[in-house]
């Protein structure tokens, strides 16, 4: 059995990779259980580069094979914003109802065909040594008009799934923990995990 450092500070974000990667033969601890009380700067300009960078540096701070993930909501017509921001999307103590509203009133004259939008993942999983593998997962969507459900977390609320007719925040966590970004990213993760090289 080989231990793995599932490495967010998000609660939410935490619950739903252990659930997925649950059956590995990994011990999964958390930044918590390693004491690792520092959050790394997210200063990658991708997705990609912010979820390596924190599964490097937790890696050599914690001596252990890491997983880390970046991840957040593109919107077409906000020319992809709030992308890499979207936790930090009009500052980051601001609650999500007040970043719901400013992103509804940036759209308020787009039309529903136009507010296509998808949630993005990149999860990176790194060795101390530097070496590190990187998967990505995506879901398509649009932004609705009001917020809707109470599942979920972020801006789940207002991403809508129109093949579904319901927001991600609508869906049971089993049902989201099979279709959402993070799910999709999980998944791959977990192929890569499976073959991981043993050092």
């Amino acid at each position: 059995m080989r231990t793995l450092l599932v490495a967010t500070t998000n609660r939410h974000k935490l619950e739903e990779l252990q659930a997925i990667l649950t059956d590995l033969p990994y011990t999964l601890l958390s930044l918590h259980d390693m004491q690792l009380d520092f959050e790394v700067e997210e200063t990658g300009q991708t997705f990609r580069e912010n979820a390596e960078l924190k599964a490097l540096t937790y890696a050599q701070a914690s001596g252990l094979l890491t997983l880390a993930e970046d991840s957040g909501l593109e919107v077409d017509a906000l020319g992809g914003e709030p992308g890499v921001y979207s936790k930090r999307f009009a500052g980051e103590e601001t609650p999500y109802e007040e970043r719901f509203r400013i992103i509804f009133e940036r759209l308020k004259n787009v039309p529903p065909e136009q507010r296509t939008a998808r949630f993005r993942c990149v999860i990176t999983i790194a060795e101390p040594s530097g070496y590190h593998q990187s998967v990505e997962g995506t879901i398509e969507g649009q932004i609705t008009t009001e917020s809707r459900g109470c599942n979920g977390f972020g801006y789940d609320p207002i991403f809508l799934l129109p093949e579904i007719g319901k927001t991600t925040a609508e869906l049971p966590s089993t049902q989201k923990n099979q279709i959402s970004h993070r799910a999709r990213a999980a998944h791959l993760a977990r192929t890569v995990l499976e073959s991981w090289p043993r050092s």
